[in-house]
């Protein structure tokens, strides 16, 4: 699939985060050739007995950066919202940033299909990989 050419600068991209959702954002590390790489700032309050992060904070995460891919390529659509999003927990993650490679699979002028890896800061081991899709406005 061709893509369009990405619209917005990641900084463009972390003052819209900033400004729809206050403090305490992911953080857009780059933009990449089929998507985006967003990271979150993991503190304590991430965390789940046994030292893992939680499940909601994962798919947090993920939904984030699809929204974030998606608007990367198309501009600020802010009221893009998902319509699914499935993950898959494959292991432990680290109490550490959580970082995640977005990718864009489809998209079209009404829906966007994206592709999310996440993995702890420090590894390259996958700790869960999910897919999202998001409605465009008409």
């Amino acid at each position: 699939m061709t893509l369009p050419e990405p619209q917005l600068a990641k900084e463009q991209l972390q003052e819209i985060l900033a400004s729809s959702f206050g403090e305490g954002v992911p953080i857009v590390d780059a933009i990449t050739d089929d998507g985006v790489t967003v990271r979150y700032q993991v503190n304590e309050r991430n965390s789940r007995p046994g030292g893992t992060l939680s499940g909601p904070t994962m798919m947090m995460l993920a939904d984030t950066a699809a929204w974030v891919a998606i608007m990367s390529r198309v501009g600020p659509e802010l009221l893009a919202v998902t319509t699914s999003l499935t993950i898959n927990f494959l292991r432990k993650p680290a109490i550490s940033d959580l970082i995640a490679e977005a990718s864009l699979d489809k998209l079209g002028r009404k829906l966007g299909v994206v592709s999310v890896r996440l993995y702890s800061e420090g590894t390259r081991d996958l700790v869960a990989t999910s897919s999202v899709t998001y409605a465009r406005p008409s």
